[in-house]
């Protein structure tokens, strides 16, 4: 059977009995929201993936405790929060990002929630740069993730500057086409006020 076809009950209940492509799935599913996540709260790349990880070594532990994947997705980001912020107190390294971080979580009843969505929309999007066609994708990566210009691109690629614009805007127009299928209407929202985190 077609993994992408399988139930989300068929992956909770194999997942539970420790199958190894159960625990795949899930980590395909959460790892790169997860680590998005964690950057609110940790600046250094490492630790995020270190705190991840071992999230994600804790919950393989326990796999026999979950019978669904929402109480997954609830425990991952749980413990993903409460392990970044323990390595900030451990490090004492930013007691300044940390006493910011608790304000905000006191003063709305759910501060993480916007936190989460952010990080799943993001990961929405990366999705689906990593769907475009080759050439549009490589045009989109160098101006959007590298900072390049356009002319500095075409000079790089030994194309014209007309043909990276094309790329450029048919990439955009692609983008805007999947996400508003997903219910992202306010893809160039999204995409201008997140991109620079």
């Amino acid at each position: 059977m077609d993994t992408s076809r399988k139930s989300a009950a068929y992956w909770a209940s194999e997942f539970q009995k420790g199958n190894p492509a159960a625990f795949t799935h899930v980590f395909d599913l959460h790892y790169r929201s997860l680590c998005y996540f964690a950057g609110t709260i940790l600046d250094d790349t490492g630790e995020v993936e270190d705190a991840v990880s071992e999230v994600f070594v804790k919950l393989w532990q326990k796999a026999a405790d979950f019978d669904d994947l929402n109480s997954i997705k609830g425990f991952l980001y749980i413990s993903t929060k409460n392990r970044c912020l323990d390595r900030l107190k451990q490090q004492k390294r930013q007691q300044a990002s940390l006493d910011d971080y608790s304000y905000s979580l006191d003063e709305a009843d759910d501060g993480v929630d916007y936190d989460v969505l952010e990080a799943e929309v993001l990961a929405l999007v990366y999705d689906e740069i990593e769907r475009l066609p080759t050439k549009a994708q490589s045009i989109f990566k160098l101006i959007f993730f590298d900072g390049q210009k356009t002319d500095e691109v075409a000079a790089q690629l030994g194309i014209s500057v007309k043909t990276v614009r094309n790329q450029k805007a048919r990439a955009i127009q692609l983008l805007q086409t999947a996400l508003l299928k997903k219910g992202l209407p306010e893809f160039l929202w999204v995409f201008c006020c997140l991109w620079p985190r």
